[in-house]
């Protein structure tokens, strides 16, 4: 059985209330941190856990927090990335509703690490009823003196707000959301400067993902080698992975980095295999953001090694013959799926989310969800195949913020390796499915 983190008492009844989550030992890392840490030696042992956000990046956290600036004198902020929007994504909004205080108690050592008296949730509109229960907690937490002026005692002070979004997947671009969190219009900012030198109101601030937040206590109570003892390589710790799709048991499972995909996939303590006994035809393992990969390919690597769920083991290969570990929103196709139309699906999504401040993006997701429209309703030509693989490469790369990536590398990672569906899309002038 894995090692449980962020589920481990999940399903205790009440859990989403102060007196179960302290009766379970809530608040100890915090008291551990204020007590017997100074705020250099929260950083240090979230840089020796090997940590790395878990909202799609994958940037060493502890690094992260070392980049904020504290010379200029400016207040700084800690912000949660709660604007969980990438398509097969659902493993943030779990914690909040489930075990708020974990969150919570994360949120107070980051903070009390950062030198952050401010800190803010920033949470996707549609989760209006998360943010109620995050609320209730956050007032709690007031209530028993973990939030507020002097908590325990120890001169540290914090307060700590949520702020809903409303409904923009760019706003889970952290400067789009500091934005949004300013009161604009959510844009992604040119950078650099950075948020860890101008964030929030033009002050020192890092971002930092719901799982990557909620995972610090854990860090602080049992210790940052105890932690890089968990996963593989560079892949350190537990990962939350959102199962969806063609298979027999679709959930959230808190898995080992460096667990076999194969096991994942098939193993009945994990996903239970493809539904109806259908075979394996595709997975796309981090969110719609990432490349998409055959059976062959995500269940071993090119070089012929079991595929391994983990952010060197994803990626080998490059997006030749790799992906992305990502958010984790793992997707499972089965043979029936028309891979054209999933990709129309996923077109239509980030032309619609699309913020339209750079042309490449704005202009290239609308032409391909065009052009996808046309293929999959048995309209199109062959010259649309390399005419889609050649805007994507124009829009790669050329954009203010990920968006324009996330857009383009899942048709060109459809072409390359499913090319010949859209042909006979062509060919038959319909889809086939």
């Amino acid at each position: 059985m894995a090692t449980q983190i962020l589920l481990k008492n999940i399903d205790v009844p009440g859990l989403a209330g102060f007196q179960v989550y302290r009766n379970l030992g809530g608040y100890t890392a915090v008291e551990k941190a204020l007590k017997t840490l100074t705020p250099d030696e929260v950083t240090d042992e979230v840089k020796k856990s090997g940590l790395k956000g878990r909202g799609g990046a994958g940037f060493p956290t502890g690094m992260k927090w070392g980049f904020i600036d504290k010379q200029s004198g400016k207040d700084r902020y800690l912000v949660c990335n709660y604007d969980e929007s990438e398509p097969g994504t659902f493993k943030d909004r779990h914690i909040g509703t489930l075990n708020p205080h974990q969150l919570i108690e994360g949120m107070i050592l980051g903070s009390y690490a950062l030198g952050a008296k401010t800190a803010y949730i920033y949470i996707r509109g549609e989760l209006f009823y998360v943010l109620n229960i995050i609320e209730k907690a956050i007032q709690e937490a007031y209530n028993n003196g973990y939030l507020g002026q002097n908590i325990l005692g120890s001169g540290y002070s914090l307060d700590l707000y949520c702020h809903p979004g409303a409904g923009a997947y760019i706003c889970g671009e952290e400067t789009a959301l500091l934005e949004s969190l300013e009161g604009k219009r959510g844009n992604p900012r040119i950078k650099p400067p950075f948020p860890a030198i101008v964030g929030l109101y033009g002050c020192p601030t890092v971002v930092n993902n719901v799982e990557t937040i909620a995972t610090l206590p854990w860090i602080i109570n049992n210790g940052s080698d105890a932690y890089a003892a968990i996963g593989v390589g560079n892949s350190k710790g537990t990962k939350l992975i959102s199962a969806c799709g063609h298979i027999n048991k679709p959930g959230i499972y808190e898995i080992e980095l460096g667990l076999p995909v194969e096991e994942f996939i098939f193993s009945d303590e994990y996903c239970g295999g493809i539904r109806d006994g259908n075979k394996l035809k595709a997975v796309v393992a981090g969110g719609s953001s990432v490349p998409i990969l055959p059976a062959e390919l995500i269940l071993k690597t090119a070089a012929g090694q079991p595929r391994l769920m983990s952010y060197e083991s994803l990626s080998e290969g490059g997006f030749q013959t790799g992906t992305m570990l990502g958010s984790g929103g793992f997707i499972v196709m089965d043979h029936t799926t028309c891979i054209v139309k999933n990709l129309l699906t996923f077109a239509r999504f980030y032309r619609h989310e699309s913020c339209g401040q750079c042309s490449p993006c704005r202009e290239g997701t609308s032409w391909m969800e065009k052009i996808l429209t046309r293929i999959e309703n048995g309209q199109g030509t062959t010259k649309d195949i390399d005419l889609l693989v050649d805007i994507s490469k124009h829009v790669e790369g050329n954009t203010i913020c990920p968006l324009g990536d996330a857009a383009a590398w899942p048709v060109a990672s459809a072409i390359r390796h499913f090319r010949e569906e859209f042909e006979e899309h062509i060919k038959l002038q319909k889809c086939p499915f």
